[in-house]
Parts: structure tokens; sequence; C-alpha cells
């Protein structure tokens, strides 16, 4: 098994997330591509300076528009909004994978009272007169209900009879978000979007354990290098340390993924096989590694295993914005600044679309960051980027 330096484990991580050297993923095309090589990545509503999926194409992809990604999802249907790991936009290929979970969906909401007749009446409505969201819906009255995924909890509770069966609807699968105003979803029948051919193919996965060894080998492509260690990267994924043991020994065994150990730290990691001319480029130094500044989001696929990323580049970062005011280190929104192959401080930014201007309330730079020309020229280059992203005209700082 070889063993790689933790500069070489950074290195591998960003090359393959296409976070330093020339931009490899561009475009509309390149943010598809993205998503593709990512598996999944992570939606969340909160826009401070652009929403989480958002700031994580922008990071990467080169020319990328908030408007790319709208396109994608709601005029091309190539990607899609629903569960992996937590709330996600994947491929809508992958539609056959989720099967298990549109199941386990169905079977849920026939506990429910009432639901049936609800469903029926709903689905008529929406197949007569398009897209609607909870308030437009005319359901009336509240239901004992829960959604079968994750997020929303365990438990029955009172809900808008209207919001109740169209979100049991998308997570059958009947359904799927037509689009979006602002936080508000709005929905439509799946089959007018997604080809029969996807729709009704059978699950590529003949049983659970298949399954989650297709999600391991998809996180694994999304993070780069994982380790043999209970990770927030496996997040929504039914794995423990036995099950994640055999699946990654599985996963070697079948020539899937490659170990490899890096210098200082135990636990074995683990690539994807397909990546392993990468591993040997970055190994003998013929990679392109030049130096790009990149705000890295929050729930970015790079921050999925924060252990990890204090392991290999001895940077702690915690997302704040949950955190009460009097007890924050840094801000309520602060993205990590990547520089080459190092993060070297955390930014909060603030986009004031009244006056179409981007506010820099604070930069913290990391001990040990000399300010110099080469750093303040690539910070000045990133936030006029970032400035044209955000549709602001100046930054104030």
């Amino acid at each position: 098994m070889k063993t790689i330096t933790k500069q070489q484990a950074r290195q591998f991580i960003l090359a393959k997330q296409g976070l330093i050297g020339a931009y490899r993923f561009k475009a509309k095309s390149g943010a598809y591509e993205y998503v593709s090589q990512a598996g999944c990545i992570q939606y969340d509503p909160v826009d401070v300076c652009g929403k989480n999926a958002e700031l994580t194409l922008w990071s990467r992809v080169k020319g990328f528009r908030k408007s790319m990604l709208r396109e994608l999802l709601y005029k091309d249907r190539l990607l899609v909004d629903y569960a992996d790991k937590e709330l996600s936009i994947w491929p809508t290929k992958d539609w056959p994978y989720f099967s298990s979970y549109r199941e386990r969906s169905l079977a849920l909401g026939e506990t429910f009272d009432g639901l049936k007749g609800l469903r029926e009446r709903a689905v008529a409505y929406i197949d007569k007169n398009g897209p609607v969201c909870s308030d437009s819906l005319p359901l009336e009255g509240e239901i004992f209900w829960h959604s079968s995924m994750h997020w929303s909890g365990n438990w029955d509770k009172l809900s808008s009879a209207a919001r109740s069966v169209l979100e049991q609807l998308y997570t059958d699968g009947e359904l799927v978000i037509h689009h979006k105003q602002g936080s508000r979803k709005y929905y439509d029948l799946a089959k007018k979007y997604i080809p029969s051919s996807i729709l009704e193919a059978e699950n590529p996965c003949e049983d659970n354990e298949s399954f989650i060894s297709w999600r391991v080998l998809r996180r694994i492509g999304a993070v780069g290098l994982l380790w043999d260690k209970n990770s927030t990267a496996f997040l929504g994924i039914n794995l423990n340390a036995a099950t994640r043991k055999a699946v990654l020994a599985s996963l070697t065994e079948d020539g899937l993924v490659c170990p490899v150990m890096v210098e200082g730290i135990k636990t074995t990691f683990y690539y994807l096989a397909k990546d392993d001319a990468l591993m040997r480029a970055i190994i003998d130094g013929s990679v392109d590694l030049k130096p790009r500044m990149s705000f890295i989001a929050p729930l970015d696929p790079l921050m999925w295993d924060k252990s990890l990323i204090l392991a290999l580049w001895d940077f702690q970062y915690a997302w704040e914005i949950y955190t009460p005011v009097s007890k924050r280190k840094y801000g309520y929104y602060t993205l990590p600044i990547l520089f080459g192959d190092r993060f070297v401080g955390r930014i909060e930014s603030v986009a004031d679309r009244r006056e179409h201007i981007l506010r820099v309330k604070n930069i913290w730079w990391e001990p040990g960051i000399k300010q110099t020309k080469k750093l303040e020229t690539a910070l000045e280059r990133t936030l006029k980027k970032f400035c044209d992203f955000n549709d602001c005209r100046e930054v104030s700082r």
C-alpha cells in the first residue's frame, strides 16, 4: 500500500474537486459535469451571499451564473431536488437508484388516515391545472403526518393538509419540484418532466447492501479521499463501523477503490480506482497546481468531513449560522478562504441587493499567513468575481 504526504493528500483532493490549477469545469455544462462527479451537492435555502449549492458551483465552474443551476433543474431537467445527503441536488439519471426511498415513502403514506383520498384529489387537480404550492392547492384542514425523509423528524405532527399531501407525493416520487420562488416550492407531476425510461427503470441495486456500496463509492468520489472512520461525509447512509469496513473491503476487492496511507495518520484512506492516474500524477508532480483563490460554501463537499479537514489542513471550521450570537467566534455566514492548497482565512460578506453592494464585514487570516501583494491581488480578483456572482456593482470593505 502506497503512502503519501499530507500535502499530496490535500493536492489530490483539490485537483479531483477542481479547486486548484486551471478550471476543469466551465459554464453550464461544467456545472452539470461537476454535480455528476460529486453525485450530489447539498441544498440550503439561506441566501446571504449566494445559496450553498450556488456557492459550491461558483468556486469550481468558470463563468458560473446562478441562472445556470435553475436551468439545469427546472428547464433542462438534468438535475433534480431530492433527498441524499440531507436536502440535495443530483443528476436525474440517478433516479432509479433511489427507488427504495420512494418505496419507503409509499409504505409510510399508507399509515396516515385520509391521506389516500387527499392524494387522489391533489393529483387530479395538478394534472388539470399545472404546478401548485401549498397555498394554491385547494385542500382544506390539517392532518397528523410526517415525512419519511430523515430531515423531517420521526414523529407525527398536525400539519396543513395541502402541504402534507404535496410533500408526501414528492417523497413518493409522483411529484417533482417544478420551480421555486424564494424558498417556496411549486410542484408538478414527475411524469411530465422525467422520461419514462428513467421513471420506470429498474433499480440497478439488487438489494440494500449494494445500494449502500454504491452510495459509499459515490461519496468517496465526491470528496476524493475518505478514511475508514465515522465520517459526516457518509451522512444519510445507514453505515455503522462494521458495515463501513465490510463495504470498503468489498470495494477494494472488486477493484473499485484503492487504499492509501497518509504520513502521520494511522487510518487507511480510500480513493476511486479510476482516479489512480491522478494520484500517480500528484505523486510525481506532473499536475497543474497553479494557485487559485476560492470562497468555500459551508456545506461544500470539501467541508463534509471537518475532522478530515482538521487532520489534513490543520484548519478548524464550524458553520456558526445556528450558534447564538454571543457564542460565535467568527460570523453568521463565514466562508473559508482557499488559496492554492491551503486554507488561508475566512470571510464574512453580505450581498446588499437593494444597494447592489457586496459588503465585506470581516476577514480573518489564519496564523502565519503573510499579507503579501500576491495574496492581496488574489483577494481583490476573487472579490470582484464574487461581487459579479451576487449581482452587485461594487465591493465595500
